[in-house]
């Protein structure tokens, strides 16, 4: 059973948009929420049938728009709205999360009978790792934690720091896209909000506070967010397990568009480790 393009209406928030991934059974399924990167949404690449695999692996998945990730409801896929990506930060997207958590743990929810409420893996790639580990360390109803790819630090992040001065004077500051050729804006209540919330958006204490099994998946080769941020959270959490990707990239062999019918390897492997992790 796939649903695809389910919206999460909120009193005053932007609705977020979600897909579900499972095969009905009488049997509760564990729940398994993934957390889509910087400049992601849920319909990148090979997402669908990243989801697939897991639907095809009894297991219950969702996928969703952070609110402010630049997709609408009309179109989720891409970024036509650059004005809520520019609005976009940190808290929000945590916000965003636990919001998805409690629609999928609520009592009278209408996929009750599906859902494991007592078995629940929340995944994050790339800069929605960080998010994930924070959310983790504070939402008790999570069991299990998969990050692929994961940044160890906010605070380090251009994203958050480049070009200070010229961010603050002008209040705004562009990133390229390089797929979409669109120049996306931040505003600098990213780096007002990373800085009231910095002792919250500690990576590091989050990740030294799990008391969870936490999978760590990275390439090793890994261009955009080094290995070595791999081995930093694993340092921190010797708890953890971490599995290196040979010959690999930051989404793992993917691309956007994904035409094939089948999974790169690199990503397939990450998909398998994922699901043995989760049903270990």
């Amino acid at each position: 059973m796939i649903k695809k393009n389910q919206i999460l209406y909120r009193t005053d928030k932007k609705p977020i948009v979600y897909d579900l991934f499972y095969n009905p059974t009488k049997n509760k399924k564990p729940l398994v929420i993934f957390c889509h990167g910087y400049k992601g949404f849920k319909d990148w690449g090979a997402w669908n049938l990243v989801a697939e695999h897991f639907m095809n692996a009894d297991l219950f998945f969702v996928k969703f728009n952070f609110s402010h990730n630049g997709g609408t409801l009309e179109q989720p896929i891409d970024f036509p709205d650059l004005d809520a990506f520019a609005e976009n930060n940190y808290t929000k997207e945590l916000e965003d999360l636990e919001a998805v958590l409690t629609l999928f743990t609520q009592k009278k929810h209408p996929y009750t009978s599906e859902i494991d409420s007592n078995n629940i893996t929340v995944i994050g790639h790339s800069r929605a790792g960080g998010i994930s580990i924070i959310k983790a360390s504070e939402h008790k109803k999570i069991t299990k934690l998969i990050t692929w790819a994961s940044i160890c630090d906010f605070g380090k992040r251009s994203t958050t720091i480049g070009d200070l001065q010229q961010w603050k004077k002008d209040g705004v500051k562009f990133v390229l896209n390089g797929r979409t050729k669109q120049q996306m804006p931040h505003n600098i209540q990213l780096y007002h909000d990373y800085k009231a919330n910095e002792k919250r958006l500690d990576i590091e204490s989050a990740e030294k506070s799990l008391r969870i099994p936490h999978l760590i998946i990275h390439a090793k080769n890994d261009p955009s967010i080094s290995f070595k941020e791999a081995e930093q959270l694993t340092q921190w959490n010797t708890d953890s397990k971490l599995i290196d990707i040979p010959n690999s990239d930051h989404v793992f062999g993917a691309k956007h568009p994904w035409e094939k019918n089948e999974l790169p390897e690199a990503l397939l492997d990450v998909v398998t480790h994922s699901i043995q992790f989760i049903n270990s």
